[in-house]
């Protein structure tokens, strides 16, 4: 164990987790509901600060990221544990087992371990990324310091439930940032993802104000949250309080989890999100887990011209110069853009 951050003590040895949306409070010798922070005799404790599940060498398309350093690949790992319960998880084996009870698994890494595989990989970042970094916060603001050091860049593939706490807390410390919107509606996070919408939406905002580079996912689940008026709402939410330049990544839901009898979304589907978020303004808008290049492909918010080619999780060519249109010189939004 590890002594966690964000927390304050309560009378009768009991805590208040301070550190995502939830502020669990603690009796002594139980966990929150991510399953991986425990109380023991009023103080609280991080199970997993050194304790990796996951790390890969991963394409930073991957994240889903389009448009920050495009091209290169970033070292990314994580922790078991989630503090949401979404039935569509598609890393449930990492995500879920603290939650009911079970051992947490991990390989033991330090931070500085961590940094050193990166550098040692040429990767140009560390993502944070596979289960919620939330929980494992505490490794990752460590390493997120290290890597800076080294000269790394730090990425968020987040649920966005953070407290404000800790969004301050890593406000110096991220550099870029994908975070899923999974839908517009209070009923979907209470039902599926035992949470809630209001400060996913809170933070989105505040993490632009912060200044990290920003995109957004929305996993399509046929019946679900995939109806156009709430699609037009969040594509309207996007352009207005984050910014057409906003990336968004429109993503194909297969069967997983607690949602095996659910079909994949259907391409029609897929194609009307699309057009919806162009319709409302969105730039630049992505459709992923297929494979089509049209979708995938970054096009000239000036001339339409196909400037950055993609297929599977790669990319395949770029016709920008300085970050700019090749044909008329439009400015493409983005960080390290060729």
């Amino acid at each position: 164990m590890h002594p966690a951050a964000l927390w304050k003590a309560l009378p009768d040895r009991r805590v208040s987790c301070r550190l995502c949306a939830h502020f669990c409070r603690i009796d002594d010798g139980q966990r929150g509901l991510c399953g991986v922070r425990e109380n023991h005799g009023g103080a609280l404790f991080t199970l997993v600060y050194d304790r990796v599940a996951a790390a890969n060498l991963d394409p930073v398309e991957k994240k889903p990221l389009y448009h920050f350093l495009p091209g290169t690949t970033t070292f990314s790992f994580g922790t078991m544990g989630c503090n949401l319960s979404c039935s569509f998880c598609q890393n449930f084996s990492l995500s879920q087992p603290p939650r009911q009870g079970k051992a947490i698994a991990g390989q033991r890494a330090t931070p500085a371990e961590l940094v050193a595989a990166a550098k040692g990989a040429g990767a140009a970042s560390v993502s944070y990324t596979y289960s919620e970094p939330t929980v494992f916060f505490e490794l990752m603001a460590e390493t997120a310091d290290l890597a800076h050091a080294r000269g790394l860049k730090n990425i968020l593939v987040s649920n966005g439930f953070q407290s404000p706490a800790c969004l301050d807390a890593l406000a110096g410390r991220i550099d870029a940032a994908n975070i899923d919107l999974k839908a517009m509606r209070p009923e979907f996070y209470e039902r599926i993802c035992g949470a809630r919408l209001k400060p996913v939406l809170q933070n989105l905002v505040r993490i632009r104000e912060l200044g990290w580079w920003l995109e957004v996912t929305t996993l399509l689940i046929p019946g679900d949250n995939d109806g156009t008026e709430e699609l037009t709402e969040l594509a309207t939410f996007l352009v207005k309080e984050l910014g057409p330049d906003t990336p968004w990544h429109i993503s194909r839901f297969h069967p997983d989890f607690a949602m095996r009898e659910r079909p994949p979304t259907p391409p029609e589907t897929l194609e009307r999100a699309y057009a919806i978020g162009r319709e409302a303004g969105l730039r630049y808008v992505y459709v992923g887990n297929v494979r089509d290049r049209a979708t995938s492909a970054t096009h000239c918010p000036g001339c339409g011209e196909r400037l950055i080619e993609r297929e599977g999780m790669g990319l395949l060519a770029a016709r920008t110069v300085g970050g700019r249109c090749f044909a008329c010189g439009a400015a493409i939004a983005g960080v390290g853009l060729p």
